[in-house]
């Protein structure tokens, strides 16, 4: 699909972050059919500079009068279809930070033949001119909003075409056995036997990969989204000593007075690759106090939404009746890891520790917050209830739309195996093997509509 250039208007964004005192220079992209000629009427260009394709020039825009410069620029032209999205492209690379961006914005916005791009637009408009495939500009927005760096090298293979690859491959061996269904139906007196299991051999083989690839998508999910950690416990227990250690940095206030924190606190780390959210929350215990009770609702709130919760208790005091009740209410399923604090002023021929926690398969470690004492085994404890395990091996990863799609494909390969053992006739094989076809066509962008494509592009960011 490719867009018809009378028809398509003329398109611009901030195409990088804007940030108070961030950035020393910000790109705006126009792309078009006017792209030239909308940066020209706003950019004065001093000397014999030539404009030219993939040529970079210097000058300054000006304002509306012509009399006033706004921001000294270098202009990069690339004309179709060598360019992001194959059509004209102008990008203006001005200074950075918030105002001096936005004003030279607003002279592009002013010129009548063009207009503010949409969420996505410029990749919309590569995908639709073939300069690339669905999969590679999903696969962009991945590597823009990765938050590691491991995220960032499984976003890079979907960037290289690798994804668009393996779907394809699969594809054809679909298409290449429909063909030989097909063929039967409308010759098959003039045709060898086809072999029905070496045929259904062939199509397990596609559902299995497919199936490899919605694991491999759950996986991979976990260092897109990464994960929410939270830390509960009684009052005054180390709860946010706990985060300001492994956070490296004091983002909680640390008191002996009981109830401290009495609202969410949050501080994002990573860990072997995965990003983790971890949530301080306050001390749960009853209290008249109504701000308190306040902080105590939040944490229930945020234990409900957890992935992995970190309850701990004063390994100084020992296990106590309270701290049975707190564990009682982490939701069944959510990976639970026991965390005794103050190992460093523990008597350690007194101390009382949590009974049948092993039975339940909840692991225990000591600390200290104070000394550090014991941190290598919390965060191994940590990683194994986090399953950063499960991102070793990743090649590439599906997103969710892809793995969605993979898995209706997978399923409508699974009801071939009903057909063939009920000995259908080859018209009915095709049915279920069509839809295959269909959503993987759908996944690398074969076969979709521009509604479709609108709705998936809506969720990137403007200037994308």
């Amino acid at each position: 699909m490719t867009i018809d250039p009378l028809n398509v208007q003329t398109i611009a964004a901030i195409a990088t972050a804007v940030a108070a005192e961030q950035g020393g220079i910000a790109v705006i992209r126009v792309s078009g059919p006017a792209a030239s000629k909308v940066v020209q009427s706003i950019v004065s260009i001093p000397g014999n500079q030539v404009w030219a394709s993939h040529h970079v020039l210097y000058g300054h825009v000006m304002d509306k009068t012509g009399k006033e410069q706004v921001d000294e620029v270098l202009v990069l032209i690339m004309n179709a279809p060598r360019s992001f999205t194959g059509e004209d492209i102008v990008e203006i690379h001005c200074h950075g930070g918030l105002i001096a961006v936005q004003r030279v914005l607003e002279q592009v916005l002013a010129h009548p033949e063009v207009r503010r791009a949409m969420p996505g637009e410029f990749s919309q408009r590569a995908v639709m001119n073939g300069r690339l495939s669905l999969t590679q500009a999903e696969a962009i927005r991945d590597l823009v909003a990765a938050r590691t760096y491991r995220a960032a090298e499984l976003a890079m293979t979907g960037v290289d075409g690798g994804i668009q690859r393996h779907i394809n491959k699969l594809r054809e061996t679909l298409l290449d056995q429909l063909s030989e269904i097909e063929a039967r139906v409308d010759f098959e007196d003039e045709l060898p036997i086809l072999d029905g299991q070496k045929l259904l051999d062939e199509l397990i083989k596609v559902q299995l990969a497919l199936q490899g690839l919605v694991e491999d998508a759950n996986r991979g999910a976990l260092l897109r989204q990464g994960l929410k950690v939270a830390i509960i416990g009684r009052p005054n227990v180390g709860k946010s000593s706990l985060l300001n250690r492994l956070s490296r940095r004091e983002r909680a206030i640390v008191a002996d007075l009981p109830g401290t924190t009495r609202d969410l606190l949050e501080s994002e780390i990573v860990l072997e690759g995965v990003p983790i959210m971890l949530l301080d929350t306050a001390g749960i215990r009853s209290t008249n106090d109504e701000l308190e009770q306040l902080g105590i609702a939040r944490s229930h709130k945020a234990l409900m939404a957890a992935d992995v919760a970190i309850l701990v208790f004063d390994l100084a005091l020992g296990w106590r009746e309270e701290d049975d009740a707190l564990l009682a209410n982490i939701p069944t399923g959510i990976p639970k890891l026991i965390v005794g604090n103050k190992a460093d002023i523990a008597n350690q021929s007194i101390i009382t520790l949590p009974k049948g926690h092993a039975a339940k398969g909840i692991n225990y470690v000591t600390y200290s917050a104070h000394t550090n004492e014991g941190e290598q085994a919390l965060i191994a404890e940590l990683l194994e209830k986090c399953g950063t395990a499960q991102t070793e091996g990743l090649i590439f990863a599906l997103n969710e739309r892809q793995r969605d799609l993979a898995t209706l494909a997978a399923a409508a390969l699974e009801r071939t195996k009903e057909v063939a053992k009920q000995k259908l006739p080859w018209d009915f094989w095709s049915i279920d093997l069509r839809e295959a076809i269909k959503k993987l066509g759908e996944l690398t962008g074969e076969e979709i509509t521009e509604p479709v494509l609108d709705r998936i592009f809506s969720r990137f960011c403007i200037g994308k």
